[in-house]
């Protein structure tokens, strides 16, 4: 499979498979194709089926494969910012934050990545649940705004405002700091907690969260009064 990525911020991934190679796509991902392109709905077993639907993507996932020779199909990203491809193979996961994956070749798997700490998950930002992607393949994920990448060594942090963070290797590890000082946390506008990441291993940060820009745009909106 050959890809290319293009037009940020509005980036879209266009895919050229070989005869009966198979993409595995989220529901409604697929944006144009070539007429041999055959898609077939598949749930993939109730464990797997709960585990996307509780991971942020639907319990139904799309199988397109290139029948009679070769063929093309394209994934748009849903939101202004970047789509990035992952080369997976065993011991080399991802942990990515909820709807980031957007596409894979067959042999990457979805499941959900548990945070070790209760804390993390209910104050870290992401939620108590994020996709972990795992497996031997490329998978296309999107992110939100620009993406600032870093590489942490082991014992290495950095704290990172709720949203922030993208996705990051396995071997990293979260943990949530709570705000120092009542004023602070009452009126610095930064909430009451922080994510800090440890490493070793790469994160990747995005400059416009979704849910950062919707909470923006609330107070322009009509009141429907």
């Amino acid at each position: 499979m050959k890809y290319s990525i293009e037009g940020e911020p509005l980036p879209v991934v266009i895919c050229e498979l070989e005869a009966n190679e198979k993409m595995i796509t989220e529901k409604g991902a697929m944006s144009w194709m070539s007429p041999n392109m055959k898609m077939e709905t598949v749930g993939g077993g109730a464990g797997k089926m709960f585990g996307r639907m509780f991971s942020g993507e639907s319990m139904f996932v799309n199988h397109y494969t290139a029948e009679g020779g070769p063929g093309m199909i394209a994934f748009a990203s849903s939101f202004p910012g970047a789509i990035r491809a992952f080369e997976l193979e065993p011991g080399k996961d991802i942990v990515c934050q909820k709807t980031a994956f957007l596409a894979s070749t067959f042999g990457v798997e979805m499941s959900v990545f548990l945070q070790k700490k209760i804390g993390s998950g209910l104050f870290g930002g992401e939620g108590f649940i994020m996709q972990k992607l795992s497996g031997k393949g490329v998978v296309f994920v999107e992110f939100d705004g620009y993406i600032k990448e870093y590489e942490l060594s082991a014992g290495q942090s950095i704290v990172v405002d709720t949203g922030y963070l993208a996705a990051m290797d396995a071997s990293c590890s979260l943990e949530i700091q709570k705000v120092p000082g009542v004023k602070n946390m009452l009126f610095g506008g930064e909430g009451v907690f922080n994510t800090v990441i440890k490493g070793p291993g790469r994160i990747w940060l995005q400059s416009m969260p979704i849910g950062q820009m919707a909470g923006s745009l609330i107070p322009y909106l009509p009141s429907g009064k």
